[in-house]
């Protein structure tokens, strides 16, 4: 069987972990959680929740990150799932290799993840959210090799998660595997040693939570944060998968 690379690039709190989690459940796939985050702490300087212990889990050059992720998938399995934040990815920085990949680019609506994020890590910038970068992701692909990357709403998975799944593994040429659709409690020997800090509501999860609409209300200092995210998340909201 070929060997399928998909690239998951997703901002923060975005669930993409839930669907990391639901890739990892499948007998043939192969799941990396965030192989670029020990690196962008270690390059960045930036204080983040256990960055010491992150920046030492990990890979911290670029370089050997990639031959990592491009080279033979682990555990002798046909897919590997990767799980990248998009703000990862420091400017200037060669992407030519995720020509190889199947990207897709999963998205929330800007306030949501402010809300969510604001909770857990101080906001100070937009590079932190993922957009800028999954819009350049989005234009080298276009632009480049004239094949869009597949993007994936996060509410639109949580209102009809297994037709969303269906149409993600079409779209992907696997076979959906109804295993996709739930899993079981606690943490995984895959997840980053942040999830610690991260991923207490995926830990207690068996499956895609039930889709809750928010008032949408933020404080007034993220608002003009929130009207340069808006802008980025429309248009690439526009080019999403559609259920018909």
């Amino acid at each position: 069987m070929i060997s399928k690379f998909i690239a998951m690039w997703s901002g923060p709190r975005n669930i993409s972990t839930a669907l990391m989690r639901s890739f990892e459940n499948r007998s043939d796939c192969f799941v990396s959680d965030e192989p670029f985050y020990s690196y962008f702490l270690y390059k960045t300087g930036l204080k983040h929740p256990l960055s010491n212990e992150v920046i030492n889990s990990g890979l911290i050059h670029y370089d050997k990150i990639i031959k990592y992720i491009t080279g033979p998938i682990p555990s002798s399995k046909n897919i590997w799932y990767q799980k990248h934040m998009a703000h990862h990815i420091l400017e200037g920085e060669n992407i030519d290799w995720i020509k190889n990949m199947k990207n897709c680019l999963l998205i929330r609506h800007p306030s949501d993840v402010i809300l969510s994020y604001s909770k857990k890590n101080e906001i100070n910038n937009i590079q932190q959210l993922g957009y800028l970068q999954q819009i350049e992701i989005y234009k080298m692909l276009t632009e480049e090799l004239g094949i869009p990357p597949i993007i994936i709403d996060a509410q639109d998975l949580l209102v009809e998660p297994k037709k969303m799944l269906i149409e993600i593994c079409e779209i992907l040429r696997i076979k959906f595997d109804k295993k996709m659709l739930s899993w079981s409690q606690g943490s995984r020997k895959t997840d980053g040693i942040w999830g610690k800090h991260w991923y207490k509501q995926v830990e207690a999860s068996t499956g895609f939570k039930p889709y809750i609409k928010t008032n949408r209300i933020i404080s007034p200092k993220y608002q003009s944060l929130y009207d340069e995210c808006i802008q980025y998340y429309e248009f690439l909201y526009q080019n999403r998968i559609i259920l018909n």
